[in-house]
């Protein structure tokens, strides 16, 4: 039988589990049980419960609940509130307002955590309540989020680079250099398209807050001092080299435990709400993932992404057509993968094609990002929107379709990079 069918096969098996209601990460398991049992001489069963257990007991995949559940702790007590009302008479002036919470939220979040779930999650945790409650529609607030949510792959540190860097032998230093400025213009594209979309839907942004003066801005800024701590000890402790991300992930909890108490806003009972809430969202999150690994096991066993790979590259493209079918493969291939699974399987065989057709592999690095971002909002295995259908009890399709013009605003963002490889180039040059 080959690939394509293959290929259209698991996808429709993997619609009809989800369409019938089961749990995300047991359709993902099934999806994958089904195809080793077929096409793979591997037994499912032993495979299965090893990559599970593997997956499900990984020291870096610490981070993600402590991340979580520092989130809970924020949108719980008055810190959350509290970034708002710092925030607020900052963006007031421009057009959408506090939507723009959601973009500077991520942006400097993907600092601190690498991980686009976790990302995604503690903002989310933070600015949704916050946004209904104060008037904001549903559907662009959802929409901002698992778009600007992906930034945590791209803005260092992040873990996607440090698979490209060790699987392409580029200095790991010079990627994280690389995305920054293509980190900045994707935040900037999102705030741009807040702004055209606030424009035309004047009527659907709530009224401005009273004006202010610049000392009374200033003045109200004093609410951002507990959470800009905050993120200063997680970040410090990062760039320091006093901790690695999980363990300044303990950092984020313990300091928001702190100050949560500081202001008195922290009881036994929001102790035990915070913690409950971050367990329930990171077993929703844990199970997707168990899923997913033993998904990217079967797809090993199989061969697909492999047989894909050979065939782009057996292809004789132009650089640009090349970039056009790699974009639109690693989409597709972000319907059954993760991110540094879609990297790890394919790299060995992408590689040698992409140096023939003369593409710097620096730059390389950060299109494969951007595109692995594209996968992260794209159904039905599109990670952000399981992670806010899990916080917002939407459907799938519906997060899907408010998230697709921030889709868009990434293909727009590969277009310039490719325009203006510049962007990605400049500081890593710099630093020589």
């Amino acid at each position: 039988m080959n690939d394509l069918l293959i290929t259209s096969l698991l996808i429709v098996t993997l619609f009809a589990i989800l369409g019938s209601g089961v749990w995300i990460g047991l359709a993902l398991s099934g999806v994958a049980w089904i195809g080793m049992e077929l096409f793979s001489s591997r037994p499912a069963g032993d495979a299965m419960a090893v990559t599970i257990w593997g997956s499900s007991s990984s020291w870096t995949l610490t981070a993600l609940p402590l991340f979580i559940w520092m989130g809970e702790i924020l949108f719980r007590t008055r810190l959350s509130n509290d970034m708002f009302r710092g925030l607020a008479p900052w963006v007031q002036a421009l057009p959408g307002r506090l939507l723009h919470t959601n973009v500077i939220g991520c942006t400097i979040f993907a600092a601190v955590s690498g991980s686009s779930a976790a990302t995604c999650a503690t903002i989310g945790k933070m600015t949704l309540p916050e946004l209904k409650r104060r008037g904001y529609p549903d559907d662009i607030a959802i929409g901002s989020l698992a778009g600007a949510g992906t930034l945590g792959l791209l803005i260092p540190p992040s873990i996607i680079m440090i698979v490209y860097g060790v699987s392409a032998d580029v200095s790991i230093a010079k990627l994280f250099m690389a995305g920054v400025l293509p980190g900045v213009m994707l935040a900037s594209l999102f705030s741009g398209y807040l702004v055209v979309w606030a424009l035309l839907n004047p009527g659907r942004v709530p009224l401005a807050d009273p004006p202010m003066s610049f000392r009374q801005k200033l003045f109200e800024s004093r609410h951002l001092i507990p959470v800009v701590l905050l993120i200063g000890a997680v970040l410090g402790s990062i760039y320091s080299g006093v901790a690695t991300a999980t363990e300044a992930a303990g950092v984020g909890v313990l300091g928001s435990l702190v100050l949560s108490a500081l202001q008195g806003s922290m009881s036994w009972t929001t102790f035990k709400e915070s913690l409950m809430g971050g367990t329930r969202l990171y077993c929703m999150i844990a199970l997707i993932l168990a899923g997913a690994s033993f998904l990217t096991l079967a797809m090993g066993y199989i061969g697909l992404p492999r047989h894909l790979a050979e065939w782009i590259g057996g292809l004789q493209l132009s650089p640009v057509a090349l970039l056009t079918a790699l974009m639109g493969f690693y989409i597709v291939l972000g319907c059954f993968l993760d991110g540094i699974s879609m990297v790890v399987l394919t790299m060995g065989v992408i590689l040698p094609t992409v140096q023939k057709a003369g593409i710097d592999l620096l730059w390389f690095g950060i299109f494969i990002v951007l595109v692995v971002e594209m996968a992260q909002i794209t159904p039905p295995v599109g990670f952000n929107l399981f992670v806010l259908q899990g916080m917002t009890k939407r459907e799938i399709g519906w997060i899907a379709r408010v998230t697709l013009p921030f889709f868009f605003l990434m293909v727009a963002a590969v277009a310039l990079i490719w325009l203006f490889p510049g962007i990605v180039t400049l500081l890593p040059t710099q630093m020589g």
